[in-house]
């Protein structure tokens, strides 16, 4: 369990692949990640958990680069999947869930409204349900903005799929880290007034978390943001094994 003392004190980046994806006016640069985050009591939780073995190699004609899985990236660090104590779902893409099925002894911890979304069989999560639907997962659910510990909130950030989380981390060094996920999952779509892509859910909900995410970037006067697909702003991050503190 987290104790409420402990805060966030280190921020890995995990870069699973990266793809370049033809488009009309050339390509674009694209990145899959997650992310492990290490407190001061030595706890470890980690923030989704990529796509399965089997689904990068025949969803996209682009070939995939670059590819290391959540385990072996923990095992770089010296880690094995049961020393992650907590998983949060950020959602329920395939992208995203590919290998939940190794923590099943974490605590998973998801919104309410991805949860009721997904276990009434919402079309868009039931493709991914053989990797989330287990009979071993523990949910823990809440419901909108949650400090999870102090420096670690949970942002409740629909648009791009139902029940849909962002995270904001306070770190000692770095500062205020935002992490996106797939709420804006490129630097230019940081707009108010942005058009919802084909794999966007609800425009209007995601321009509403956008302003929402914008709104809290000035009033946290937060130092880096973290946007979930942008391969070119990943090129320029600090990847694992190094880290943010």
């Amino acid at each position: 369990m987290i104790s409420s003392a402990e805060t966030p004190v280190r921020l890995y980046l995990f870069q699973l692949n990266t793809a370049s994806i033809p488009t009309p006016t050339g390509s674009l640069e694209m990145s899959e990640g997650c992310y492990l985050v290490q407190t001061s009591a030595g706890q470890n939780i980690l923030i989704d958990s990529g796509s399965p073995a089997t689904h990068a190699s025949q969803s996209d004609t682009s070939p995939v680069r670059q590819g290391k899985n959540v385990v072996m990236h923990l095992a770089d660090l010296g880690l094995q999947p049961g020393d992650i104590q907590t998983v949060i779902c950020t959602h329920f893409d395939i992208d995203h869930v590919g290998y939940h099925s190794h923590f099943l002894h974490a605590d998973f911890v998801v919104q309410q409204e991805q949860h009721v979304s997904a276990f009434g069989g919402y079309p868009r999560y039931a493709v991914s349900s053989p990797y989330w639907d287990l009979p071993m997962i523990q949910f823990h659910i809440v419901d909108g903005d949650v400090d999870l510990l102090p420096g670690f909130k949970l942002l409740h950030t629909p648009g791009h799929a139902p029940g849909h989380q962002s995270i904001l981390l306070q770190l000692p060094s770095t500062g205020s880290v935002l992490l996106t996920v797939d709420a804006i999952m490129m630097k230019r779509l940081f707009t108010p007034d942005r058009i919802a892509w084909p794999m966007d859910d609800n425009q209007d909900e995601l321009r509403a978390s956008t302003r929402k995410l914008q709104t809290i970037v000035d009033q946290e006067g937060v130092e880096l943001v973290i946007f979930g697909h942008d391969g070119d702003q990943w090129r320029t991050l600090k990847k694992a094994p190094d880290f943010y503190d």
